[in-house]
């Protein structure tokens, strides 16, 4: 990322009373603004803050302590926010043996292990909605409410199944990207 003073200049930080690498004060602006773009899209600022800065960090994981640090954050928003990124399979935690800390990271391929861990989500959905179903009776003003809860159950079904299927292009776009194999990937335009 450019901007923000020359490799190696120091940047003011009055919040912490130091000063930081121009380069890690462009990583901290990203991360901010990943989490502006992550909000307007309806999830929580933080969330986005943190994942954007899990993206751009070089270190392999980092404590959520750090994370705070970095951030500028409190310890309460971090463990909330982090708490919804592993449940959400963008981040992972970290074990470091004798340390108590909790660590976070991120995958190489964040989208793809989201877009695999959101199947589980698909699934609960499901099952509730088929739970709902055990409830009706066959009184015919159920009949609406069937038609909904059956388009649900339907819907997360084949949703599911069309999330194999983009896993699968998935990783068939990135392979051939990596290879330098002509066709969609090499052009950017999805298959």
């Amino acid at each position: 990322m450019t901007g923000g003073g020359a490799a190696g200049a120091a940047v003011s930080r009055p919040d912490l009373g130091e000063d930081e690498p121009a380069e890690d004060a462009d990583r901290r602006a990203f991360a901010e603004e990943f989490g502006l773009m992550w909000e307007s899209i309806g999830s929580p600022l933080m969330d986005g803050r943190i994942l954007g800065y899990l993206m751009v960090m070089r270190p392999p994981f980092i404590s959520s302590a750090g994370l705070a640090a970095a951030l500028n954050a409190s310890a309460g928003s971090v463990s909330m926010a982090t708490r919804r990124l592993v449940e959400s399979g963008f981040i992972k935690r970290q074990v470091v043996p004798g340390d108590r800390s909790h660590y976070f990271r991120v995958e190489r391929d964040i989208w793809g292990s989201w877009l695999a861990g959101e199947r589980r989500y698909l699934d609960v959905e499901r099952q509730l909605i088929e739970r709902g179903l055990d409830l009706l009776t066959d009184d015919p003003a159920d009949e609406a409410v069937r038609q909904r809860l059956v388009n649900g159950r339907d819907y997360f079904l084949w949703l599911t199944t069309y999330h194999r299927r983009m896993l699968a292009d998935w990783e068939e776009f990135k392979r051939q990207r990596d290879s330098g194999t002509p066709g969609p990937a090499a052009s950017g335009e999805p298959s």
